[in-house]
């Protein structure tokens, strides 16, 4: 039986959003990472293009959708040797970590490590799994222990924090001397502002070999899809076959319309350029003014979202936002390293991210 589940953090957030919806200009939600741009063009024509199918879609996927995967792959990030049969579309990232270490057949008897400060998907995964959990950057904490599977997100959901080359090469060669996995949740690698984020698939991470390895990607963010839960993982063909082979059982199936929409999204580059400048001219205006207002941007190199501390508790920081309409989610929600920091959302149209600095700047 998996261990009880931790209460969803955001439903915490009552009472401040309130607070912040009281404002007379009303609230600027930066709390979730929810797109507020249009979906472009070339991709609802794709949606449209099959919206008279009546059979099942295949779990795997098709073939234009897997071929289109592995282009995007080596166009935008350099991953080189992902073979088609290596790339299994998923309901959204979220659902796919979530169940990763179920589908992979973890228990009670496995540990999976997950970040320090983390996306709470992967403690909820290892969770459902009824697995033990440890929160390690540094793998020397794990000493003696034998991990099964070992979660890294780089660029970093909170913080935005970048891996090196160096440091993921680390965690390869430690996981494969002792036969463990590891999944990197890559969902923010194409939204890069002051470092270089690679991917575990890298060639310069994993010589080229992807074995043990999985990637997860989604198009959530970079292509404005939340509401279509488009991704997909990808990396060691054997482990990818197997996932395959559990998800048929259950059903787990992409919508074919999705998978339409998803090809055209990894079709076209157009588009997730111009949402990237979007993301980076909003991040310009809400960094500077969140500074002025004697904030600490911590990390933050990368991804949606501004680490920010003001030396308080989490908590009183919130409300401090609250009282001026704002509302963030407090760093408390990633793990107890964040008990003095927010995290700041990207994520809200122009107009709003310019209510926001005027109100920081008072």
């Amino acid at each position: 039986m998996a261990a009880a589940l931790p209460d969803f953090p955001w439903d915490s957030l009552t009472a401040a959003k309130e607070k912040a919806s009281a404002h007379p200009d009303g609230i600027v939600n930066l709390s979730v990472g929810t797109p507020v741009d249009p979906v472009a063009e070339v991709i609802r024509v794709a949606l449209n293009s099959v919206a008279g199918e009546p059979g099942y879609p295949t779990t795997i996927g098709t073939v234009a959708l897997r071929e289109a995967a592995v282009a995007a792959l080596e166009r935008r990030y350099s991953i080189t040797g992902i073979s088609t049969d290596a790339v299994l579309p998923a309901i959204g990232t979220k659902e796919m970590i979530a169940w990763l270490p179920s589908l992979l057949g973890l228990g009670t008897d496995d540990l999976v490590v997950i970040p320090e400060l983390a996306y709470p998907t992967y403690e909820v995964g290892a969770l459902l799994a009824a697995s033990r959990i440890l929160r390690a950057d540094g793998l020397a904490r794990l000493g003696p222990e034998r991990a099964s599977l070992v979660f890294v997100n780089s660029p970093s959901n909170p913080t935005g924090k970048v891996l090196g080359v160096d440091h993921l090469r680390k965690v390869v060669d430690w996981a494969r001397e002792r036969d463990a996995i590891v999944v990197s949740d890559e969902c923010y690698l194409g939204l890069t502002w002051d470092a270089e984020a690679v991917s575990v698939l890298d060639p310069r991470v994993c010589g080229g070999d992807h074995t043990n390895l999985l990637a997860v990607h989604s198009l959530s963010k970079t292509s404005n899809l939340a509401s279509y839960r488009a991704g997909f993982v990808t990396g060691d063909a054997s482990l990818v076959a197997e996932l395959l082979e559990v998800r048929k059982h259950a059903g787990m199936m992409v919508p074919l319309p999705i998978q339409a929409a998803m090809t055209a999204a990894l079709a076209d580059d157009e588009h997730e350029n111009i949402q990237r400048e979007r993301y980076r001219a909003r991040r310009t205006i809400l960094k500077a003014a969140v500074e002025e207002a004697g904030f600490t941007v911590d990390h933050s190199e990368a991804g949606l979202y501004l680490w920010a501390t003001r030396g308080e508790p989490c908590r009183d920081t919130v409300d401090w936002l609250a009282e001026r309409g704002i509302l963030a989610a407090p760093g408390e929600f990633y793990g107890p390293h964040g008990g003095q920091h927010v995290r700041i959302a990207l994520t809200a149209t122009d107009e709003r991210i310019e209510a926001a600095a005027i109100r920081l700047r008072g």
